[in-house]
């Protein structure tokens, strides 16, 4: 019986593992958030964007930055066990 279940089970429970891994990684993407808040100062900087909505971006994505730097801290540091 628990040869069965570990042919059977075990491999979904593994790409589940792996699938909700790239989730966490895309969602709390440190650098893509570093990207846009670069991008935001440029456009700024090139006066595409108004001094209003660049603030409000800037405020938004630090945020963002603070969410996902605390994440990544949070998961770095879970001990996973495997049976």
């Amino acid at each position: 019986m628990f040869v069965l279940d570990d042919l059977l089970v075990r491999p979904f429970t593994s790409i589940i593992g792996i699938l909700h891994s790239m989730a966490i990684e895309e969602m709390y993407d440190v650098e893509a958030i570093t990207n846009e808040m670069k991008e935001n100062q440029l456009l700024y900087e090139l006066g595409d964007r108004s001094p209003e909505e660049y603030e409000r971006r800037k405020a938004e994505l630090e945020t963002e930055l603070e969410i996902a730097e605390e994440a990544r801290e949070q998961l770095s540091g879970r001990v996973e066990v495997r049976g």
